[in-house]
């Protein structure tokens, strides 16, 4: 059964950084597509950042310049460093993960940042 754990959330004043990581585990394959994405109260579930396995990258525009997506394929794990946050990007961040693009899409239980004006 494929488990993605995130870590790395939490709370921070506007300006701060975090780092996010998730570890996925139990698939027979590898997962070509990692990302996250981000949901805050009474709002739809954003794309962040991906990333595919050969290292190629897609921000959201709202985080480019800021955010940084990375991935250790021998882990099968994902980073996202998260600098100059802003209050409104206060949201639960999800961990997703693909086999392949265009696939069934596999979700980590989301971890919580919290960013204070």
């Amino acid at each position: 059964q494929v488990q993605l754990v995130e870590s790395g959330g939490g709370s921070v004043q506007a300006g701060g950084s975090l780092r996010l990581s998730c570890a996925a585990s139990g698939s027979t394959f590898s997962f070509n597509v990692m990302g996250w994405y981000r949901q805050a109260p009474g709002k739809q579930r954003e794309l962040v950042a991906t990333i595919i396995s050969g290292g190629s990258t897609n921000y959201a525009d709202s985080v480019k310049g800021r955010f940084t997506i990375s991935r250790d394929n021998a882990e099968n794990t994902v980073y996202l460093q998260m600098n100059s946050l802003k209050p409104g990007e206060t949201a639960v961040y999800y961990c997703n993960a693909r086999i392949v693009v265009g696939g069934r899409h596999y979700w980590g239980q989301g971890t919580q940042v919290t960013v204070s004006s």
